[in-house]
């Protein structure tokens, strides 16, 4: 699936890891698309992401893990898109979120990648990508 909007195009995959070597994807200055039977070849693009995007069971379950730490009212809203940042939470709180998720779904977090998140998604994401490790 591909969506554009403006100048910016979200890619949503189901690649499992190991298929496509990181070193394959780096530098991407244009990229060819086949969608719906037609080809869209040298899209150029100053920034591409692909997403692979936790399961949606994942990213509820870190929103309620979230607003739990937060103490969040239940008529808050939370979903992949919210930041932790927006949804009130400082340095303290984010690092009681990811031990939260951690003892939640059995995984060990470094700490740079603890820093790196930001939203619900990623953290979603994050874990996700731990679990397959395992």
């Amino acid at each position: 699936m591909a969506s554009f909007t403006g100048t910016t195009a979200r890619v949503s995959c189901a690649l499992k890891q190991g298929q496509v070597p990181s070193s394959k994807i780096s530098n991407v200055r244009s990229v060819s698309l086949p969608i719906g039977g037609r080809s869209f070849p040298s899209l150029k693009a100053r920034r591409f992401q692909v997403f692979c995007a936790a399961k949606p069971e994942t990213v509820n379950k870190v929103c309620q893990i979230v607003r739990k730490q937060l103490a969040l009212p239940d008529d808050a809203t939370v979903t992949g898109d919210s930041k932790f940042a927006n949804l009130g939470a400082d340095s303290l709180d984010t690092v009681e979120i990811v031990m939260g998720l951690e003892e939640e779904f059995g995984i060990s977090v470094e700490e740079e990648s603890a820093q790196s998140i930001t939203t619900v998604q990623e953290a979603a994401d994050m874990i996700e990508k731990l679990i397959g490790k395992k």
